[in-house]
């Protein structure tokens, strides 16, 4: 097996499936079909070919059986029905399945795909779906498996003499010369590199001449589907060539052809530096060196952590060196002092901005995970017998790779959810005046400098009073504590570990857990997630998330004599107040502001620290938030925000609560940075009514 290929065929597959997931969605929702039916074949085509060049014999089989299948969709002899959109997506989720197994270290071979073998076969026989309604003819397409005589398959360079002299002394030594066209695919996403490797492969059966255009100057990521003619010598046969070049991962179209005498015919010197001549330096031997340079790369994942890690460790070192250069400045007035201030103003702007471009590579489109959402709306609604209609928006909303696979598994969570509790059946929702099909929207956007995602529903909303009753009778809350809550708070009850309010448990949801450990996890994020709900109207999850997660702005506060940091994103605002604001209600510190009781905290007891020992009459304030609930951290003072590169405590102190991890300060001091989730969880907050 090529084994130096495999990352790149692992990346190349996932794109390929991807693409097989939507159009087969597009085939199900469309009557036009015959592009659709076509880009299939290509994708099965493609992923055939690139499986046998790896060696994954398994993929190799099913993908060849979906192949057979399409070519007799496209070509009239099968329909576009049900059963067979039920086929492909049995087969797309046991490519899915067969790629895991080989991102494991397997080849394929742990996964049994003769079952989904016979259904296609079965389906491409005639035998399942008899009853076939009739279908518009597709238009006639090309065979893939050989070159169609078009003029540029047919046509081919005019070869220089030094060409001509080792093509000639090859064909004395009784080598078989031959053109050998290769169409790389349009959704090939390194066409240059994948020109280097089938060039290097065909060396591997005899000897590389000449290529045209030349491979140094091929685009990367050219648009459509790119064409690559090859002279070859060796001892092989023309359909030996052509099997063993259309096996090759991204080849979509092969043609082998003998070169003629009059190609080879040897010409005058004189005649050949005259037409060179004529043709100047940038089209010497029919080729150009004018095109453009390739635009984009493809780069680790280990070597952008590894640049963001060195980023973080600069956006240390300059605050240490801002902190230097203040105090420098208190002792001392000449010109030194002078220029310090200045080197540290140009490394500020510099670490900024290297900072942005790095972040930048990091950011991918939410896209890639929002392309999931559609085929598991499909099946859930066929297996609730529901209808439902996705709504996406914002896919092109960025975010940071890392949070946006941390962020799936809660998103398909409260997806699920949404489509098993929140929507109603079509029945109840006529009964009720609304249209039996429901809608789901997701969608995301940025604001204030943070991802924000929306996942809404138009069903049956959420019950405080059901919520409430559910949680006194799974001795979540008791009665009286029940009493005392708001609307809001009764709703967020939902959060609570083991609650739910599924009177059946399903194979979707309602097994008592889940949206607790939704919540737990988006905060882990350093973000947070509300609900807003109406009764009869439906329901909206709102989470908001940082852009990254290596760089946060903090507010650095004193706590005794030791700095501690707040992330901004949990701050709702900063306040001061008189010791006689605080008042106590049922053995509960609480202020009001602006008409909203919220609790307050003294910090200090939850860390272990004295109390200031000053009685100031004046305390300050942090407001926190984590969902819906509000705390009031007292703390001693008040030092200012800065970036915060967040560092991990490590395996040694392990998890604790209250505490997201750790950073260096400018005096190279380590301050904990605190999470607010935890600490409130511990402490007691308030819901904002």
């Amino acid at each position: 097996m090529l084994s130096e290929y495999r990352e790149v065929f692992l990346e190349e597959l996932e794109e390929q499936l991807q693409l097989m997931d939507e159009e087969i969605l597009k085939l199900e929702r469309e009557e036009d079909s015959s592009r659709i039916v076509q880009a299939l074949f290509r994708a099965a085509h493609t992923l055939k070919g690139s499986s046998a060049a790896m060696g994954f014999d398994i993929m190799k089989q099913l993908t060849h059986e979906m192949e057979q299948l399409l070519d007799l969709v496209r070509s009239g002899k099968r329909t576009v029905t049900g059963v067979l959109i039920d086929r492909l997506f049995q087969a797309l989720d046991h490519l899915k399945l067969l790629k895991l197994d080989i991102v494991d270290g397997g080849g394929g071979t742990g996964i049994d795909i003769s079952a989904c073998v016979r259904q296609l076969q079965s389906f491409a026989n005639g035998t399942e779906d008899a009853e076939a309604a009739e279908t518009v003819e597709l238009p006639e397409t090309e065979e893939i498996t050989g070159y169609a005589e078009t003029d540029a398959a047919k046509a081919k360079p005019v070869l220089a003499l030094n060409y001509r002299l080792k093509a000639s002394e090859c064909l004395d030594q009784g080598r078989q010369v031959n053109w050998i066209s290769v169409r790389i695919s349009s959704s090939c996403p390194i066409k240059g590199a994948r020109a280097f490797v089938i060039q290097s492969s065909l060396a591997e059966l005899g000897e590389v001449l000449y290529t045209q255009p030349d491979l140094e100057e091929l685009e990367e990521q050219a648009e459509g589907a790119t064409e690559i003619l090859y002279l070859h010598a060796g001892d092989r046969g023309q359909e030996e060539l052509e099997a063993f070049t259309l096996a090759l991962m991204d080849v979509e179209a092969v043609l082998v052809e003998a070169v003629s005498s009059e190609e080879i015919e040897l010409v005058q010197p004189s005649t050949v530096q005259t037409a060179v001549k004529t043709a100047g330096p940038e089209e010497g031997s029919g080729q150009t060196s004018g095109k453009a340079k390739s635009q984009t790369i493809r780069v680790s994942v280990e070597r952008l952590e590894h640049l963001m890690n060195l980023v973080g460790e600069l956006v240390i070192d300059q605050t240490r060196i801002h902190q230097v250069e203040r105090t420098q400045r208190r002792r001392f007035t000449d010109d030194s002092v002078e220029e310090l201030g200045h080197i540290s103003d140009h490394l500020s702007r510099i670490i900024g901005d290297l900072q942005e471009s790095v972040m930048k590579t990091r950011m991918l489109p939410i896209e890639q995970l929002f392309n999931r959402f559609p085929r598991m709306i499909r099946d859930l609604s066929r297996d609730l017998g529901k209808e439902i209609e996705l709504v996406i928006e914002g896919k092109d909303t960025e975010l940071d790779r890392t949070l946006i696979e941390e962020i799936a598994d809660p998103l398909i969570h409260l997806i699920r959810n949404a489509v098993d509790h929140g929507i109603e059946d079509p029945g109840v929702r006529t009964a009720n005046g609304k249209p039996a099909k429901g809608t789901l929207t997701i969608r995301a956007a940025h604001e204030d400098n943070q991802v924000v995602i929306y996942v809404e529903d138009d069903g049956a909303g959420i019950h405080a009073e059901k919520i409430r009753a559910s949680a006194i009778a799974k001795g979540v809350i008791s009665p009286e504590e029940a009493s005392y809550l708001s609307e809001m708070e009764s709703v967020d009850l939902i959060f609570s570990p083991g609650f739910s309010t599924a009177a059946v448990v399903s194979e979707v949801s309602g097994r008592g857990v889940g949206m607790d450990i939704v919540k737990s996890h988006i905060e882990k994020l350093n973000g947070l997630i509300e609900i807003h709900t109406t009764v009869g109207k439906g329901t909206t999850f709102k989470i908001k998330l940082p852009l990254t997660l290596a760089i946060i702005e903090g507010l650095l506060v004193k706590l005794a004599a030791q700095t501690f940091i707040i992330p901004m994103s949990n701050i709702s605002e900063i306040v001061r107040v008189t010791r006689e604001d605080i008042v106590t209600v049922r053995g509960q510190s609480v202020i009001l502001l602006r008409n909203q009781v919220i609790p307050v905290a003294w910090i200090h007891e939850y860390f272990q620290l004295p109390k200031s020992s000053a009685a100031k009459q004046n305390i300050s304030l942090v407001i926190v938030g984590s969902a819906e609930k509000r705390l009031a951290l007292v703390v001693d003072e008040l030092i200012g925000n800065q970036e915060i590169v967040i560092k991990s405590l490590g395996s040694y102190i392990g998890k604790v609560t209250g505490i997201a991890g750790g950073t260096i300060l400018g005096d190279g001091s380590v301050a904990l940075i605190m999470e607010i989730a935890g600490i409130i969880a511990k402490m007691g907050g308030k819901t904002v009514s």
